[in-house]
């Protein structure tokens, strides 16, 4: 079983730290089990801005734009936010916040 199936099937409990600055997101792909990374950084205004670390979030494929996504990251409904990332082609693995 891929491990992909395995988190689709079994989720992980996932801890973000309150106020965060920055929530990384490990996540895994469909497509072989690649990881690839989502993270969500405050800028100079205080608001949550989404980042693919290098790739586009295009890529993720989530049923939701990225303004909504950004927006659920301001109010810090971060159970919400990892609805949204979960309806694209990846599944979140882990987090890190700070």
């Amino acid at each position: 079983m891929s491990k992909y199936s395995q988190l689709l099937n079994n989720p992980p409990q996932l801890s973000i730290k309150g106020n965060a600055k920055e929530v990384i997101f490990t996540t895994i792909s469909v497509m072989c089990d690649n990881i690839r990374y989502l993270r969500f950084k405050k800028n100079s205004e205080g608001e949550f801005k989404i980042d693919g670390m290098g790739r586009s979030v295009s890529n993720w494929q989530m049923k939701h734009p990225n303004h909504v996504i950004e927006w659920k990251a301001d109010e810090e409904n971060w159970n919400e936010v990892i609805k949204m990332i979960n309806t694209g082609t990846s599944q979140i693995e882990s987090v890190v916040s700070r």
